[in-house]
């Protein structure tokens, strides 16, 4: 569950993303109208900026369905639109009216007059739609439905899926909705004091990912509070009683002084803690992540380099912010953003109708740069708090990597993907927005000394399986760049034989020895199906040893529940079938660790399973490693060269399509 909320937090920032949009064109038309022109550009400008505001349910269901997806398809993005378009219609005032027979629309619970944009059930949406994508996109349907296989199926099923939930919502989300609006007024009717509760929770919540949560319901019109939308709206909401000045934006103007003079503040106070030997690499680490905080109002290169390392600090930060936001709301100082409370937001919201003195932020803004930088300070040397540039150690942490020009985001990438252990540890690259969020077998294998010389910010070591690398804004070049470098089958050696692949004709390819011990035709195989080639030609290796290695490169195509077998479908549409054992379907999956799932791209001597030798002996089976192609139609030629022992990722053949 923990691992599900960090991957829906990281699918949030994508349409969150897109609020920068919306931000620009609302705020140059708010500036325009605030020097007293209203002519056709402010028009034309603020319906740009609100057309992406008034639809972000259905953002937020595309950006939710695409991220949440197991390969991040196109096809899921169109689900998710279709999921969310189901709900929309079916719960309408109008349908809802038709539905429950009531004689008025009036009569219609106002619950659903949100529906038309209501980001809670978007939210529902992308998820089912994502779900719907992971289950159905690889099923083949019989002949004579067949047109209607695999990607074709998932908008089917996601808007049967949402078509189910809405019959739910039509009775449930009214009571929902109730509790939602007493939460939100709950808050909102504490004042001050409310917004900063919801300031303080904002803040501890963010290592969870459940922030987004508990924004939706004040930002958002989950609940009618709707602060951004409100916000951002202008005069236009004020003319319908949906702002009022000095209260819109209450839960968004705290902020500010927090990330464009608290946590710069903060960072100098780091930096100022830090060991004489290591304050340079600590300079560039909290520049860098205080130009981001001003600027951008992006706080997580900053906040994660003391976040789980120093976590008192981290929690005197969240009171602060909880602070900031009941200081700003008591004196009903109100400014507003699209995307983060950074001085671009600030500054387009500077002529915005609904901003109460703004530049008032400014000067509480330089209050808690005080409060910040002295508080930080006290608590770091109080309770000797190991902060950047306060770990133990000898002498200066000093890139290892040459961290300029072009080739910077691929050398930073090879180290890390190497001392995370490559291709044998490595099994899932994902990123945030600042963050890689990495799986491996093992992170006690991770060498976490290696990873920190290439002047990453920090790292945090989440479990056994789960590691994350705050790299910063450029995250994604880092990221691209180990998937590929994952996709080849693990560090320099994966780059060298990238190169190869791209050389080789495009119909033929090299076969892999998927383990150590001693090749054999699949003939000698002691069991009919396989010997006989009724699953088609191919080999198998009499292991020495249980890591199991892929034979091409391609796409998993399918895990069987009791991981003795792999399927992987090769880019040329040979589907190669991998069986690890005989008749080891009966152990249930006791023996085998598999550290691949469907849909990933895997590459050619990419260590994929573990398979416990020991224990498939005795339990009376054998562990032949069978590799078989099982759509031969597809095969012109495959050669297999004569038996010897073998090492995992040796050539042993070669395979051509059709």
């Amino acid at each position: 569950m923990k691992a599900y909320m960090q991957r829906m937090g990281r699918s949030l920032m994508l349409p969150v993303a897109v609020l920068p949009a919306a931000s620009i064109l609302v705020g140059i038309a708010n500036w325009i109208v605030g020097m007293g022109v209203t002519n056709v550009a402010t028009t034309f400008l603020m319906n740009s900026g609100l057309a992406i505001l008034d639809n972000l349910a259905l953002l937020f269901s595309v950006g939710l369905a695409l991220g949440m997806s197991k390969d991040k398809d196109g096809a899921a993005a169109l689900a998710g639109l279709v999921a969310y378009l189901v709900p929309k219609a079916v719960l309408a005032p109008t349908s809802v009216q038709a539905l429950l027979g009531l004689k008025d629309i009036a009569d219609v619970n106002p619950a659903f007059n949100s529906m038309g944009n209501n980001v809670f059930v978007g939210i529902i949406a992308g998820l089912v739609a994502a779900e719907m994508y992971n289950r159905f996109s690889g099923v083949k349907l019989p002949m004579a439905l067949s047109f209607f296989s695999g990607k074709r199926l998932v908008p089917i099923m996601s808007a049967l899926g949402m078509l189910a939930i809405s019959a739910v919502l039509l009775f449930v989300w009214p009571v929902v909705y109730n509790v939602l609006v007493s939460l939100g007024e709950g808050i909102s009717g504490l004042g001050f004091i409310g917004a900063g509760l919801y300031g303080l929770f904002n803040r501890l919540l963010i290592p969870t990912g459940l922030h987004h949560a508990l924004n939706s319901v004040f930002w958002f019109d989950v609940a009618g509070i709707n602060d951004i939308g409100n916000f951002l709206a202008g005069q236009q909401a004020i003319d319908q009683g949906l702002a009022i000045v000095g209260k819109t934006g209450m839960y968004q103007a705290g902020f500010f002084p927090v990330m464009m003079f608290g946590l710069p503040a903060g960072a100098l106070a780091i930096y100022q803690c830090a060991r004489p030997e290591k304050k340079k690499v600590t300079a560039s680490l909290m520049i860098a992540a205080a130009f981001a905080s001003f600027f951008t109002g992006v706080t997580e290169p900053l906040e994660f380099s003391f976040m789980f390392v120093a976590w008192p600090v981290y929690v005197l930060h969240a009171i602060f912010t909880g602070l900031s936001l009941a200081v700003s709301a008591f004196f009903q100082w109100t400014a507003g953003f699209a995307f983060s409370a950074g001085f671009v937001d600030y500054f387009l919201s500077l002529k915005n109708p609904v901003a109460n003195q703004p530049f008032m932020l400014i000067l509480q803004g330089l209050v808690f740069a005080a409060i910040y930088y002295f508080g930080f300070r006290f608590a770091i040397t109080k309770f000797n708090l190991m902060t950047p540039g306060r770990e133990e150690g000898d002498g200066e942490e000093t890139p290892d990597i040459d961290t300029t020009g072009g080739g910077k985001h691929a050398a930073m990438a090879e180290r890390i993907y190497n001392a995370l252990g490559g291709a044998a540890n490595v099994t899932a690259i994902d990123n945030c927005t600042t963050r890689l969020r990495l799986q491996v077998n093992d992170t006690g294998a991770v060498d976490q000394s290696k990873i920190k010389a290439t002047g990453v910010p920090g790292l945090k070591v989440i479990d056994d399986k789960n590691i994350q690398v705050i790299v910063g804004t450029e995250v994604q070049f880092v990221a691209d760049e180990m998937s590929r470098l994952h996709g080849g089958g693990g560090g320099s050696r994966a780059v060298v034989e990238q190169t190869v692949e791209v050389e080789e004709a495009p119909k033929t390819q090299a076969m892999f020895a998927v383990a150590q011990g001693r090749l054999v035709p699949i003939t000698e195989v002691s069991d009919d199906v396989f010997s006989e080639k009724m699953m088609g030609d191919g080999y198998a290796v009499l292991p020495t040893a249980g890591e199991i290695f892929s034979p091409v490169s391609g796409t998993i195509s399918n895990v069987f529940p009791t991981k003795h077998a792999v399927g992987i479908t090769t880019p040329s549409g040979i589907e190669v079938l991998l069986h690890m054992g005989l008749d080891t379907v009966d152990l249930g999956g006791k023996p085998f660790t598999v550290y691949v799932t469907a849909g990933q791209q895997v590459g050619r001597g990419q260590m994929i399973a573990k398979v416990d030798l020991e224990a498939v002996v005795a339990a009376g089976k054998k562990t032949d490693m069978i590799v078989a192609l099982t759509n031969m139609d597809k095969v012109d030629k495959f050669e297999l060269v004569e038996q010897k022992d073998v090492q995992a990722n040796d050539i042993i053949g070669e395979l051509t399509s059709k």
